[in-house]
């Protein structure tokens, strides 16, 4: 794997898939995309985790968005009680796992703060996630993107519908789950923070795809 530091211009998503992280580790900073166009049903308010028997889909509620409204200027829904239910999936799907112990309470504490704006919420947890993974990146946000930047556009991570298989970021390392028989992959970052904890770099390191590491 090459030791090259780039930048990359992405969206901040709702507790992102592996396939996310494994795509910005190499990244010495990200440029977070404030001018987004919010996308109904989508990876912005939308994160899987595993239950004892299903993958489990968590989504934000959010006001009615206008056509064409930005990103940032999406509030979300208090009134509905998806937060308690969030934090209550989470807790019955990793609340035996190895590390739930010691990230959860940061976690929480992140819901409770209930900013009023989807996109600060996901900033917040999106640095949170980043420092628990132990991986240092810088992440900016208010920047004008320009197409002369020397900049990897990573937005279609979270504005595509194409499963990872056919992208070139992520490849399925397996790690211990707590449910089920098979390892399910790319699952939200928390599935393997709380399962595996200090080790969360090394196995993206080894989930990255080899046309990646080889580069």
């Amino acid at each position: 794997m090459s030791g090259e530091k780039k930048s990359a211009f992405i969206d901040v998503s709702y507790l992102p898939p592996l396939e996310y992280f494994s795509a910005i580790l190499d990244c010495s900073d990200l440029l977070i995309d404030e001018h987004a166009i919010f996308q109904k049903q989508s990876a912005f308010n939308r994160t899987t985790i595993l239950l004892s028997n299903k993958v489990e889909l968590l989504s934000i509620p959010v006001f009615g968005s206008r056509k064409r409204q930005l990103y940032r200027d999406v509030k979300i829904d208090y009134s509905q009680k998806w937060m308690q239910v969030h934090l209550r999936g989470i807790q019955s799907a990793y609340g035996k796992a190895p590390f739930f112990e010691f990230f959860f309470p940061d976690l929480e504490n992140e819901f409770l703060k209930k900013p009023a704006f989807l996109w600060d919420f996901n900033w917040g947890l999106l640095t949170l996630c980043l420092q628990l993974a132990q991986i240092n990146i810088s992440i900016k946000k208010n920047i004008v993107y320009s197409q002369e930047e020397d900049l990897e556009d990573l937005r279609f991570l979270t504005r595509d519908k194409a499963v990872f298989s056919t992208r070139n970021y992520y490849q399925p390392h397996s790690y211990s789950q707590l449910f089920g028989a098979d390892f399910v992959p790319n699952l939200s970052i928390i599935d393997l923070l709380f399962c595996e904890g200090p080790s969360t770099k090394r196995i993206l390191e080894l989930s990255r795809k080899k046309t990646l590491n080889n580069q």
